[in-house]
């Protein structure tokens, strides 16, 4: 059965298991998220929930959002999003969906938008190789040919500097190392995508495991 949560990035950290040994974890403050909408295979062409995440005050909430928590008759979110389910069932609109939907053991897959890092050359955005570094090299850390002198132009998809980072990430078969369903605090093996505080969406392995 699919399921899923959205989060907030706490910080990274170490626990020790029973046998001494370090291992790394990434704190996710997982919901309380409330259903918004049901969307069904008969009025909407797919299964989904669309879920709400951290509450604001109305103010905040232009006229369409405010008419759609209205009518869902829950508290405005900041973040809304959906969650793909082949059943809807246990599900009902308003209901609460917190960390412990999840336990200690389970195979995650976790999506957030990665660091933002500016400008960055072909060496560190697509781990070119460097030029030689004497003095009458003249070639260090520049692109190098870009292969178009025939057309007079430079072909799609052609690997250069630019933006890197604020991409969309998804990092699958994370394991959950422990959970605490009182302050809705999921500790996941490794590290996700994003800085602290950044969205995360959190739902069981598609591979399973």
């Amino acid at each position: 059965m699919r399921k899923g949560i959205l989060g907030k990035k706490v910080g990274m950290t170490q626990i020790f298991d029973e046998t001494g040994k370090v291992i790394p974890v990434t704190v996710v403050q997982a919901g309380p998220c409330v259903v918004i909408q049901k969307k069904e295979t008969a009025t909407d062409g797919y299964n989904a929930l669309q879920v709400g995440f951290e509450p604001i005050k109305e103010k905040k909430v232009n006229k369409p959002l405010k008419g759609h928590f209205n009518k869902s008759g829950v508290t405005p979110c900041r973040y809304i999003r959906e969650f793909r389910m082949d059943d809807l069932e246990g599900y009902e609109v308003g209901q609460e969906i917190k960390a412990d939907i999840f336990s200690a053991g389970e195979k995650i897959d976790v999506t957030g938008v990665s660091k933002g890092k500016g400008f960055a050359g072909g060496i560190k955005r697509h781990g070119f190789h460097r030029g030689l570094m004497e003095h009458g090299s003249k070639y260090h850390r520049r692109p190098g040919s870009l292969a178009a002198k025939g057309p007079a132009r430079v072909f799609k998809g052609r690997r250069l500097p630019g933006h890197l980072g604020t991409e969309k990430v998804t990092v699958q078969g994370l394991e959950i190392v422990k959970t605490d369903p009182e302050r809705n605090l999921l500790l996941i093996k490794g590290s996700v995508p994003g800085p602290r505080h950044g969205l995360l969406m959190i739902k069981n392995s598609v591979k399973g495991g």
